[in-house]
């Protein structure tokens, strides 16, 4: 297979943790016969520095034109007023509202080796498998917005149709899974959550009779993902709700470092990238974790190219790693943690050793 895969290093760590991800890409390709191009454009606050806004026209026109999109992470103090007009954060929503994407996939399956390094009891998080789905392009974050002197507002609005797609591609992926989806919103509240489990209820018993539905208040579902996080498998739920419960869910796996997360749409093309922020305070030290951005790739092999047995191969490398003890700074004891690059040249080594014929 030839693809082009455009990759948006961005800011802070974003640059490092892309560029430890790259040399693992090319590992697979050389492996399973592929040939990856890769296409590097700005975004975030580099952009701004560079071209004035935080996603350049030809950033966008080349995201489009590619098979996939791998992103690093933006943000930094340098760019942090909230008070100006243009900010990194905004390249973000306006490259996902560019490429249709609306479903933001977030798995959280803490890794046996790193169960000690989270602030959960390690019995609650035996066998815990959760796949977040956040709606991605609608609510509050794009509702109109008003500012004065005296009072401020943001508006949450959601469609049906907006509903409709995401919990269809939720409920797709809970079939292919445990075949149990949890529905979250805030229906004793607000009105657009009211249309939201209306939406959901109706999408899932006429299209998904084989898929097993519940609702959670996301109050109580933010108590419930800490205290038994084995009795979900996939979580689907509006924008905010799933921006605040999935950075929750990432100290169930015992570091930010360690989560991937695809952002799809309609097509094939997404956006890949870490849930992590830029850790601006580690950034060019050369000790930021690169997991997450090497899962994520997996996540892109999987989702935008179709390549499940290549997907496969990096997700079990980084775990063989992680079995290893190959520990970068966030999960290690003081003295023992390798660098950003030692840890991708263990996940290299091990897809360079795999067995392929016992693989698939």
């Amino acid at each position: 297979m030839h693809a082009n895969i455009v990759v948006l290093p961005g800011d802070g760590i974003g640059p490092e943790i892309v560029a430890a991800t790259l040399p693992v890409l090319e590992a697979v390709a050389a492996r399973f016969g592929h040939a990856f191009g890769f296409q590097e454009h700005d975004i975030g606050g580099i952009a701004i520095d560079r071209h004035g806004e935080p996603l350049p026209a030809a950033t966008l026109e080349a995201a489009q034109r590619a098979d996939a999109v791998l992103l690093g992470a933006v943000g930094g103090p340098k760019w942090s007023d909230p008070n100006a007009r243009v900010r990194p954060e905004q390249g973000l929503l306006a490259i996902r509202k560019g490429l249709g994407l609306f479903a933001n996939l977030r798995p959280t399956r803490p890794h046996p080796a790193a169960l000690g390094a989270s602030p959960i009891k390690s019995h609650l998080l035996e066998g815990v498998d959760i796949l977040v789905v956040r709606e991605l392009t609608g609510g509050i974050y794009f509702g109109d917005k008003t500012r004065s002197n005296s009072d401020a507002t943001d508006l949450c609005r959601y469609t049906v149709a907006e509903i409709e797609r995401v919990v269809r591609r939720a409920a797709e992926l809970a079939r292919t899974r445990r075949g149990h989806l949890t529905s979250v919103d805030k229906a004793n509240v607000l009105e657009t959550s009211r249309l939201w489990r209306d939406v959901a209820s109706r999408v899932v018993r006429e299209e998904f009779p084989d898929v097993t539905l519940e609702h959670q208040l996301v109050d109580s579902m933010a108590m419930h993902l800490l205290s038994r996080p084995r009795a979900y498998d996939v979580v689907v739920t509006e924008n905010m709700f799933g921006d605040i419960l999935t950075d929750e869910a990432s100290m169930l796996a015992g570091s930010l470092g360690l989560l991937p997360s695809a952002s799809l749409g309609a097509g094939k093309v997404g956006i890949y990238e870490p849930i992590h922020g830029s850790a601006p305070d580690i950034a060019g030290k050369g000790i930021a974790n690169p997991y997450a951005t090497i899962l994520s790739a997996a996540l892109l092999l999987r989702h935008s190219l179709g390549l499940e047995q290549e997907a496969a191969a990096i997700e079990a490398a980084v775990s063989d790693a992680l079995d290893a003890r190959v520990f970068t700074a966030d999960l290690a004891a003081p003295g023992q943690a390798v660098s950003t690059t030692q840890a991708a040249a263990a996940v290299i080594e091990r897809i360079q050793a795999r067995d392929l014929a016992a693989a698939s």
